[in-house]
Order: structure tokens, then sequence, then C-alpha cells
């Protein structure tokens, strides 16, 4: 029987994705971004605006020649109360769409029909702190060109470490996602630990891709480039870096995706949720059932 004409279009874009010169691409898309040239800059953004329906009027400042690099422009500020925060246990981190969303089986998340992927290759091999989240829960959210790329803390938490890992740059967007194995825990990745305050890490994982020039925290700043190709660490148990529920902590230059990582325990996800639906940066994303059991001291 004829494969469906989304399934050929699936392998087609993966096909493409193995021969893109991803990395050349990443590079000469953040050497663009970075630039500041004036005019040149101002048309660029007026036409990014008009081709991806970029709602300006939300954002601090709706001028598009206010912005004094493409990079500027991407990580916009926006409005005061343009994002209010639902009462919720988790808020959505970001603007986007949901890819997918639920319970990480056996260690195993679900990427799309046919594929998932371990959260042990996910978090960059670490074994350890993969256990921790063995029947537990995960959210992957993905950022397209238009939207907002701030990413905001979806609960309370205190900051433990950050890995980057290196990787490729393939497409994050939904047909790659269903056409390329793995892609997550493929590509190049910021991972980001934290405490909750149930005393339990979580995990919020930046996705890099096809173009994105780079990832920044707000505790660290760009994260890279540098890309020495070897896995990087940072720790921060001693500098008691704490962030609260809907505090900024992040930002995509240039869009990707957001992986979510939480412990086992009864937690509901919003029932109004949809695969590909869309998604506001302070909306209700998941709730607690019962108060989850406090974690072993080790993880401090």
């Amino acid at each position: 029987m004829p494969a469906p004409a989304t399934a050929r279009h699936d392998k087609l874009a993966a096909v493409l994705q193995h021969l893109l010169p991803k990395q050349a691409l990443t590079q000469a898309a953040g050497l663009l971004a970075g630039s500041r040239g004036r005019g040149a800059t101002t048309a660029l953004i007026r036409w990014f605006i008009g081709r991806y329906g970029v709602d300006m009027k939300e954002a601090a400042d709706p001028d598009p020649a206010a912005y004094a690099s493409f990079n500027d422009f991407f990580t916009r500020a926006l409005k005061p109360g343009a994002r209010p925060l639902a009462v919720a246990d988790l808020i959505c981190p970001v603007d986007g769409a949901i890819s997918q969303w639920g319970a990480i089986d056996g260690g195993r998340i679900f990427q799309a029909k046919g594929h998932d992927y371990t959260a042990t290759a996910l978090l960059g091999g670490d074994t350890a702190l993969a256990a921790h989240f063995h029947s537990g829960h995960f959210a992957t959210l993905y950022l397209a060109p238009k939207d907002y790329h701030r990413i905001h803390m979806p609960c309370a938490g205190r900051l433990l470490r950050m890995v980057h890992v290196p990787g490729a740059l393939y497409s994050v967007n939904p047909a790659t996602a269903r056409g390329v194995v793995g892609l997550f825990a493929r590509n190049e990745r910021v991972v980001c630990v934290f405490e909750g305050s149930d005393g339990r890490p979580w995990v919020l994982v930046l996705v890099g891709a096809t173009i994105v020039g780079s990832m920044a925290t707000v505790w660290h700043g760009v994260v890279n480039p540098p890309r020495p190709g070897t896995l990087r660490e940072w720790g921060y148990v001693d500098q008691r870096i704490a962030l609260q529920q809907g505090a900024e902590m992040g930002r995509f230059l240039l869009g990707s995706t957001v992986v979510i990582l939480l412990p086992p325990g009864p937690l509901r996800f919003n029932a109004a949720w949809q695969p590909g639906g869309t998604i506001r940066m302070g909306q209700a994303m998941a709730a607690w059932l019962a108060t989850p059991p406090a974690a072993p001291p080790s993880m401090a």
C-alpha cells in the first residue's frame, strides 16, 4: 500500500536534514543575526515579521527599526502583563506548540510515532540523574519562528547545575521530529537541573537546531558558542541561585524546542492540551494531584 503523503514528506524532510551542511548554516545564521546593519537589519526584520506573521503589538517596543540586530528583535521583551501567570503547579514556560507530553515509560521518552529516546541519552549520558525521572513525566514544546523566544520557569526552582551537551543541529520542526530517530537526544542541548520546592530534581532542556545561533541563560549568558565538541558542566549548588515561577531563565537566539522532565508522582496535564496545539507562556500546564514525596538529600 502506498505511503501516505505525510509519511513521504517526513521521509524526504529527514533525508534533506542528513544532507544539509547544518553546522555551516548555523554559523552563518549566527553571524547574520548578530550583525548590526542598520537599514539592512531593519529590512530583514520587517521581512521576517511579514513572512511569519509576528504580532508586534504585544512587544515592549513594536517598532522594527528600534532593534540594532536581528537577535535583539528575535529575543524581544513583551509588554508588561502580556503573559499573565495562571494559578497552577506548573505553567507553560514558552510560547509555542505542543509536540508531545506524558509519562516517561521505563526511562524512555516518546518523540513521535515509531520513535522514542532515553532520558539518559537526553541528559548527556548521566544515568544517575536520569534515574530520578524513571516513571516520571515529560513535555516537549516547539517554538516556531514567529513565537516569543524567551524561556521562563514552569515552577520555582533552585539551580543545581547546567550541562552543555554537544551534538548535531537537525531542524526540530514537526516533520523532522517524525522522521529523525532520537532527534532531541542527538541535537546540541543545554541541560538545566533544578531542585523543586519538594527537594526533588526537575530538568529543563534547551534543544538546539539548524540555524539556532546560540542559547543563553540568565545566570550564565551565552552558552554556545563556543562549541568545543566536548561536554561542559557548571555547578551552582554553592551559589544559591533561585528562580520563581514565571521568571525568565533563558532564551533562544533563533528558535527551537524545550523538553521538561518531571519526577514520578500523580500528575495531571492540562485537559485542553492537544498534539500540535498552541500554548502561551504562563498558561496552566499541569497539576500535582497529591503532595509528592520529598527527595533524598543526595541531589543537593
